[in-house]
Order: structure tokens, then sequence, then C-alpha cells
């Protein structure tokens, strides 16, 4: 595709969906202005990109103001290129002296900015010949862990995708009604619940881990019969934040549990067998390559998804796929750093089969380059949640696409 140069690059403090302070960028491409407003996750992998300078937010800015002058004139078709000159300028692995919520800020708004000089959508720039294949939407619909307050289930993420939905529509409108009904369900079974959501619009009640999935599995069960659609469930277990090297447990501390290695494994087959789970993220912690791979050895037709153990980052899922560790990783610009690295993940990672799925983070902003990134890697699923206008934001520009298309068909799964 035809190069074009940045011509300036503006950038100011602005904040994500948890009131967090994180940068925006604006960047100038032949008139065209592209604008990217970087996310922050709260579940962490140690191994992905430092957001910020030590010295703080201000002193990330100002080192913008003063490296900004090389990457005037630079080419903006190319985002590959683009991380490279801004590693170059870092200079170290993890973008901890730039940050890199200002990477991942500048990358983005450049491609915006290129896509709309040229006049296309951002996932034609990023994948110029196709094919366009929509995402399956995965939705949190129940908080636990760090994304939520006292008293909620261990277990982060209770998850739904509607696997039988024939297009985005169709599987948006389930998402939400079991979101809806799983309300309800709850309820019922504690009538003084008042509400309370985690980071991503889940709900956050005051109930133990197998008490959520009962609840999550009995709802998506009423919808899919009321709609005809096939809903599963998946769980992400954040399970870095439940280990503790000392005790070489899982520590599942609102339901008094402990778990070594083994036991957790065991504890994840089981709830694969009575909640016919289709996804499993982060089922050990982010060391436990051997484990990973036990456990994607012994279960078919589920994805056993990697987060904090890859973190977006080549070298990590290289080493994965050496060991057959997982069969799916969660691709989260933000985690890389540039918008160029993430592509070169996901390359790398359908390449050797590991199925995508393009994710938000818990403090996000109301950016909607997620669906077109999503689109752009072919990823199997986009991880964006179920209500919220920082989520629902991502979800209605996937209508968009899917009008724009003329109707795009949905991805193919292997579970």
């Amino acid at each position: 595709m035809k190069k074009a140069s940045i011509e300036s690059i503006k950038v100011r403090i602005c904040y994500d969906s948890r009131g967090d302070e994180s940068i925006e960028t604006d960047v100038k491409v032949e008139g065209f202005i592209g604008r990217a407003c970087a996310p922050r996750g709260a579940s962490t992998g140690k191994y992905e990109a430092v957001g910020f300078n030590p010295d703080g937010i201000e002193a990330t800015l100002k080192l913008i103001s003063d490296y900004s002058s090389k990457l005037i004139g630079f080419d903006a078709s190319n985002p590959k290129s683009l991380s490279q000159l801004l590693r170059e300028i870092d200079g170290t692995k993890n973008f901890s002296r730039i940050g890199g919520s200002a990477a991942y800020a500048i990358s983005v708004a450049t491609a915006d900015a290129f896509a709309k000089a040229k006049g296309i959508p951002l996932y034609k720039a990023l994948l110029p010949k196709g094919p366009y294949l929509m995402p399956y939407p995965l939705g949190n619909v129940l908080c636990g862990g760090k994304h939520s307050g006292p008293g909620a289930p261990d277990i982060q993420e209770f998850l739904v995708c509607p696997l039988g939905a024939k297009g985005i529509k169709e599987g948006l409108r389930a998402n939400i009604a079991v979101h809806k009904e799983l309300r309800k369900q709850i309820e019922k079974k504690d009538p003084y619940f008042t509400g309370g959501k985690g980071d991503e619009g889940g709900w956050a009640p005051r109930i133990k881990d197998e008490e959520a999935f009962e609840l999550v599995s009995s709802s998506s069960k009423i919808v899919s019969d009321s709609l005809g659609v096939d809903i599963r469930l998946g769980v992400d277990f954040a399970s870095s934040s439940l280990w503790d090297e000392d005790e070489k447990a899982y520590i599942y501390g609102r339901s008094g549990v402990k778990r070594p290695s083994g036991e957790q494994l065991d504890f994840i087959v089981e709830l694969v067998k009575n909640y016919h789970l289709v996804y499993l993220e982060d089922p050990f912690h982010e060391e436990a390559y051997e484990e990973f791979a036990e456990l994607t050895k012994k279960l078919s037709k589920v994805y056993v998804v990697g987060d904090d153990i890859f973190v977006t980052n080549t070298s990590r899922l290289l080493k994965g796929v050496k060991m057959k560790a997982g069969n799916a990783a969660i691709l989260k610009v933000n985690q890389a750093g540039t918008l160029g690295d993430a592509m070169d993940f996901a390359e790398n990672a359908r390449k050797h089969n590991y199925a995508l799925i393009t994710s938000h983070r818990s403090g996000d902003t109301s950016d909607v380059h997620l669906s077109h990134i999503a689109i752009a890697t072919q990823s199997k699923m986009i991880k964006s949640g179920v209500v919220g206008g920082e989520r629902l934001s991502k979800l209605n520009e996937l209508l968009r696409i899917d009008e724009e298309l003329g109707g795009c068909n949905m991805a193919k799964l292997e579970v």
C-alpha cells in the first residue's frame, strides 16, 4: 500500500473506565487525525510491557515531547517498522523508559490516521486482502478475583460464548440476554443483591465459585432454550494471582481451598466435565508451561488459552509452541507495547495453529480499534465484556463492520 508520512503528534492525559490516568495520542497523517487512548489491566503478567516511565505519567508525557521529532516524516503505512523505531528510541525490552502506554497510543493512532488518509477502515489497512471473518463475542457475565470486591468468587471471570450464533447480531443478543437472566437468578438466591458489577461489567455477587458456575450455567441454558442458540461457558482463572510460590499451591482464599498443581489440574478437568466448558484461560500460573501442556493433552475440543504466560510476546509463545503448552492465546496490544509487535505475535500464533482471542483490558476506553484488530488478526473470538459503554463501543463497531461487509461470516471454531 502507498506510503504516507507522520506529520505531527500530540499527547494528553486521558482516563480509562476505572478513572485511572492514561495517555491519549493524536497522530496526523496527510491531514487526517488518528486518535488512541491506552487501556490498562488489573490482572497483569510480569512479562508484559511496562505502562509508564517509572517517574510517572508526567515524565512519560515529557519523554514523548522529547522524542516525537524522530517520528515526524516516518512512514505510517507499516506498523512493524514503526514498532522497531519505537523500540530503538526506548532502548529496553519492555518499554520501561518511554512507557508501553505511549507506544500503544502512538502506534494505534498512527494506523488509525493512515486508514483515514486512505479512506478505508482500519481492518482493511491492517489486512488488505482478507478474508474477513467475524470473531465470536466472548462475554464476562460474572466477576471475581481482582475485578471485584470482597466476597465475590475467587475465579476472576465467568464467560459465555454463543457458539451457535449464525451472525454477530445473534451472538451479541444472546450474550446480553444471559447477562440479564443471570441477574434474575442471582436475586432469587440473594434478594438483597444490589446489582454490583466488577470492572468489566459482569455481576459481582457475594457467592463462591461453585455457586457462580451453577448460576451462569442455568442462566445460559434458559437463554439457549429461549433463543435457540447454543451458548457455552468459559473461565478466566487468572491463576497467577492465585498462585502462592511459598506454598506451591493455588490459594482460593474466599473459598478457603488450597490446590497444589496436580489438584488444580484435576479440578479443572472436573469443571470441564460438569459444565461443558469450551474455554480455559490462564488455568495455571505464568511460568507453568508443563502444566499447560499436560492439560492441553488431556482435553480435546477445549481452548486452553494463555494470557499471562504469553503476554502477547512472540518468544514466550514460541516456547509454548515447542512444549505444546496450550492451543490458544490472548492478544492484547498494550501487553506487547505496539500494534506492530502484536501483529507479529498474531502471525506466529496462526502459523502454529494457536487460536487467537483479541481482548480488552479491565481498565478500558471507548476506542473501537479492538474490533478492527480482531478482524485483521483473524481472531476466533473477541473478549470485550457484555455491557458498559467502553465494552459496547467495540461490540457496536462489529455491527457496523458486519453491515459494511454485507453480512460477515463467523470465524470457524474448533470446539
